[in-house]
């Protein structure tokens, strides 16, 4: 999965286990489940990315899936953009322990970044609801861009109950996609919204 960057997964999954759980990032049962259920699950989320975009993950937290998309595919240049000062100095940090020049990190929420950037893709997980999560994403994406929400099973309700706000945002619900069937279980489910 992470190829030649395994070794820098491999230390960022060091500080995540370590760091993230005395910084209050992660609990400390999620440590048993670094690999299967945020490192993996985040680096899938790469599948649909073209060659040398440009993202933009909001609410990043510990850096999932922002920091790991950017190990993952150095060829994508990623801004995680969160609003709490302990969380974006753990991700200055982690950033520059492991040299990822492909990445900057904003504080600040998603809403107070609108009319000054936008991104070829928005990412988001386990931020929000979608109806609220496309208000915060979609002024993100750059017309032609997209969304990805990574849901779980909620998926098919969370669109039918954010339609009207997608379409308000200029966004078109495109699918559904399960990523990673063969990798991990359940599958990582991404709505994909495309930007008119």
């Amino acid at each position: 999965m992470f190829s030649d960057a395994l070794p820098v997964a491999e230390r960022f999954a060091e500080l995540l286990a370590t760091d993230g759980i005395v910084r209050g990032l992660i609990g400390p049962r999620e440590v048993p489940r670094l690999w299967d259920r945020h490192l993996l699950n985040c680096a899938l989320v790469t599948e649909p990315i073209a060659q040398g975009a440009t993202v933009c993950d909001i609410g990043s937290g510990a850096g999932l899936p922002g920091l790991v998309m950017a190990i993952r595919r150095p060829d994508l240049q990623v801004t995680l953009v969160e609003p709490l000062l302990r969380r974006t100095t753990f991700l200055d940090e982690t950033v520059s322990s492991l040299g990822l020049d492909n990445v900057t990190v904003v504080r600040a929420r998603a809403e107070e970044r609108h009319g000054t950037v936008t991104f070829d893709v928005v990412t988001a997980r386990a931020v929000a609801p979608l109806d609220k999560l496309s208000r915060w994403a979609l002024p993100l994406v750059r017309t032609g861009g997209e969304f990805l929400a990574m849901k779980g099973s909620s998926a098919e309700a969370e669109v039918d109950a954010a339609r009207a706000v997608i379409t308000r945002q200029r966004g078109v619900f495109r699918d559904i996609l399960d990523v990673g069937t063969e990798i991990v279980d359940p599958p990582v489910r991404l709505v994909r919204i495309d930007k008119r």
